[in-house]
């Protein structure tokens, strides 16, 4: 067999090869990280290294809508969606709640169909109007809504609680400085925060294609490497790539052979 049959069949071979490992190591383009509270430089075997320290979401204690005190803490390793809402809003809330909805059944219809896990993923809405939204109320709207209580948790308390976390900890007077008043937060922002409590970003609720997106950045928070860990992320297509290369390098070595007859024949 010449050179470049050998080449082609090393091609064949290494290029599948290549884009797993590619795949693996990075992944896709992740979601940005949003508010660096600081930036530490330390040197590290003579070579200085800058190191980002980026805004960590605080801790927030609620009651939601089954009347269960719940917090941030207790969603460790978790994905978190949030958004804010009041029970009698006419106009962006029906709406968000509803895309928001949307979102929570198709992550379930892909744990159901594809049986990839999407519990790592909580929904969080706190109403604005925590005077008037006490625990039966947004409990009543959460059963309108279909709000699976084990996923979505609407959320009431103390309203400086709420709105300190809103415009301080979440930082959404940042993003939208028009719409969101420090008097009476009302926004369809929806701040997504990795596993780690950072910000990793905002999308109006009210628009299907944020939703969408909003949707793949879930996933790809998910595949994140997290850096303690071996990533698993690809595991799943392990099966895969002997099969692949193996299918790939036969068709190289059969157009190969095929080819040598075919000037054999000619000659």
């Amino acid at each position: 067999m010449n050179r470049k049959a050998w080449l082609a069949i090393g091609i064949a071979v290494f290029i599948p090869l290549i884009f797993y490992q590619i795949a693996r190591q990075y992944g896709v383009n992740m979601p940005r990280r949003f508010f660096a509270d600081s930036v530490v430089t330390k040197v590290k075997d003579g070579k200085e290294i800058t190191d980002t320290v980026w805004h960590r979401v605080s801790n927030i204690t609620l009651q939601n809508q089954l009347g269960q005190t719940v917090s941030l803490d207790s969603l460790k390793g978790k994905v978190i969606i949030i958004d804010f809402f009041f029970t009698h809003c006419a106009s962006i809330c029906p709406t968000l709640t509803r895309n928001m909805r949307h979102l929570q059944d198709a992550l379930k219809l892909k744990d159901d169909m594809h049986r990839v896990d999407t519990t790592f993923v909580q929904f969080l809405s706190l109403t604005v109007d925590p005077a008037h939204d006490s625990v039966p109320v947004i409990k009543k709207y959460a059963d309108k809504y279909g709000v699976n209580p084990d996923v979505w948790w609407l959320l009431t308390g103390p309203k400086k609680t709420i709105y300190d976390f809103a415009l301080n900890e979440l930082k959404l007077g940042l993003q939208d400085s028009v719409s969101v008043d420090s008097n009476f937060v009302h926004t369809d922002y929806i701040a997504l925060l990795d596993k780690d409590r950072v910000i990793r970003g905002y999308y109006h609720g009210t628009d299907t294609a944020a939703i969408a997106k909003l949707g793949d950045d879930i996933v790809f928070i998910m595949l994140e490497k997290d850096k303690k860990r071996r990533s698993t992320a690809f595991d799943e297509l392990k099966p895969l790539a002997i099969p692949i290369i193996v299918i790939l390098a036969a068709i190289v070595i059969g157009v190969v052979y095929f080819s040598r007859k075919r000037k054999t024949f000619e000659s």
